[in-house]
């Protein structure tokens, strides 16, 4: 998979049924009690509409463990998924009556917030917000697209409801990750503009476009929007998400643990917990990371919110070599989320690391027939080469192909792709362009990923010494992941480093043997050409 950034995650919450809901007792993503509130943001947006004020966040109950138990067996993926599906099943019935009554008070206050604006339809001039105009679930993934088109016929109606304007950008900013359609951006950005227009001092605004901003990768503008949120509403989550987003992929690591924090103390929730694992996996607390996702899967009543979860641990635990455990975490994925692409694309790689090619060459073909996306265009294509069957070189050069298609709409669509476009290029197309895209993205920001990736484009392009101060600032803050080990181990050995070489190639293959299905097979050769040289 590429590389993980919390620019795509689902923020979504569920909002308590009732007006008089109490917020229960809380806990933090570090595992302390939280007390209530002392300020509550007038309204907060998530991607399955704005949440009315006063309404509980979703948060873990003190006291409440995180699951424990050994992982299933390993066996066929779609055992898995249907084995976590049944025993789901269960959970979903009784929840059905609650969701029920919520549906049947959402259409009150849907009746009731037709009649309290309609002046407002018919001339009124002032700017309006109607926060029950869209039902929260019409913007779960499942129903993103009905949830949009909702949206659109209600702001035909009420043209003047600025939340509705922030809520459909970001709908389309969710539509647009989650579909691998970047042409929905431009949209977004006009949605969130037309909510600016009607109310310029709009914090549900301005952290969509903080959030547009990391999903186009213009990072430092999506610190910027996130600032200037909070500066309105301290306690605006989507706003505390993306300031964390956006100092972790500026590189900045320190201030991103600090950003974490203080979202935990304001709003320990899954949308908070999952990025403080985050961070803390970066600084290589995997410990710690895997604690906090089990809170947050603990957490987590929403398909969308248990998809992403589970994924997440799925990828942490695939990094650190552990197959059988990432693939139930998959199958819990999908359990909740059937079509979840991440989860489709972890699953695959997790199978061919576990030797079941077939199966996940049949995955990935799956998953790119319906979303064309650079990372797992480059891992079908790899695995064709691997397979190296009649037809699979050309099989693998075409997707190789589709990765500067997908670059090009990207970019049309506002987003900086330079660094899948050197990740990319650097194994599989034009080495020169690489390296530009590379030093232009460490231009930008400045972290562990721009710094791999600059490094291997340096390496490609025989600028060895150079490259090894890139591939050791990489691997400096103890962030385990194979490949940037990978990559350092094969430029020390191309900078006449053997020892340090084996040592870094040795600790690829130990951390996770399948890492990359051509780059394990490399490290391997690599490591047997080094023995036979002592």
């Amino acid at each position: 998979m590429p590389p993980r950034t919390n620019d795509g995650g689902p923020e979504r919450e569920r909002p308590a049924c009732g007006p008089d809901a109490t917020a229960p007792a809380e806990e933090t993503a570090s595992g302390e009690a939280a007390g209530p509130l002392t300020a509550r943001p007038e309204a907060t947006e998530t991607p399955d509409g704005v949440e009315p004020a006063g309404e509980p966040r979703v948060a873990v109950a003190a006291g409440t463990a995180p699951p424990t138990g050994t992982p299933e067996a390993a066996g066929p993926a779609d055992e898995r998924v249907a084995a976590v599906r049944r025993v789901a099943a269960a959970g979903r019935r009784w929840r059905s009556v609650q969701l029920g009554a919520c549906a049947a008070m959402l259409a009150v206050g849907l009746t009731a917030g037709a009649i309290a604006f309609g002046a407002v339809r018919d001339g009124g001039d002032a700017p309006v917000v109607t926060a029950a105009a869209v039902s929260p679930g019409l913007l779960a993934a499942a129903d993103l697209d009905t949830g949009i088109a909702s949206l659109q016929a209600h702001l035909r109606d009420q043209p003047k409801d600025f939340g509705g304007w922030a809520t459909l950008g970001l709908a389309y900013v969710e539509q647009a990750r989650t579909q691998g359609d970047p042409s929905r951006y431009p949209q977004a950005e006009q949605a969130l503009k037309r909510s600016l227009a009607l109310r310029p001092d709009n914090d549900q605004a301005l952290s969509g476009r903080a959030a547009l901003a990391a999903a186009r990768h213009e990072f430092a503008d999506a610190l910027a929007h996130a600032d200037r949120a909070l500066e309105l509403n301290p306690y605006n989550e989507r706003a505390l998400c993306s300031r964390i987003d956006a100092l972790v992929e500026l590189g900045r690591y320190e201030e991103a643990a600090r950003a974490a924090r203080t979202a935990d103390e304001r709003r320990p929730g899954v949308p908070v917990f999952t990025r403080y694992a985050y961070v803390q996996e970066l600084r290589g607390d995997v410990t710690t990371a895997r604690r906090v996702l089990d809170r947050a899967l603990a957490a987590s009543t929403a398909p969308g919110d248990i998809a992403y979860v589970a994924t997440q641990l799925g990828q942490l635990a695939w990094n650190q070599g552990d197959d059988d455990t990432a693939l139930t975490h998959y199958a819990r994925a999908l359990a909740a989320d059937e079509d979840y692409l991440p989860a489709l694309e972890g699953r695959a790689r997790a199978l061919a690391a576990s030797g079941r090619q077939a199966e996940a060459i049949e995955g990935l073909e799956n998953v790119v027939a319906r979303f064309p996306l650079p990372g797992p265009l480059i891992e079908l294509g790899e695995l064709y080469e691997v397979r190296g069957g009649e037809g699979d070189a050309a099989r693998a050069r075409d997707r190789y192909r589709l990765v500067d298609a997908w670059t090009a709409l990207a970019r049309a669509g506002g987003v900086n792709a330079d660094l899948d476009t050197a990740l990319a290029a650097a194994d599989h197309g034009d080495r020169a362009a690489a390296l530009r895209a590379a030093r232009a993205e460490w231009d930008r920001r400045r972290t562990v990923h721009t710094a791999d990736a600059l490094a291997w484009a340096l390496h490609v392009n025989g600028e060895d010494d150079e490259a090894l101060g890139y591939a050791r600032r990489a691997t400096a803050t103890g962030y385990g992941n194979a490949a940037f080990l990978y990559h350092r181990g094969v430029i020390e050995r191309a900078a006449g480093h053997p020892e340090d070489a084996r040592t870094h190639l040795t600790a690829a293959l130990e951390l996770n043997p399948g890492f990359s299905a051509l780059g394990a097979r490399e490290a391997r050769a690599a490591l047997k050409t080094l023995e036979a040289a002592r």
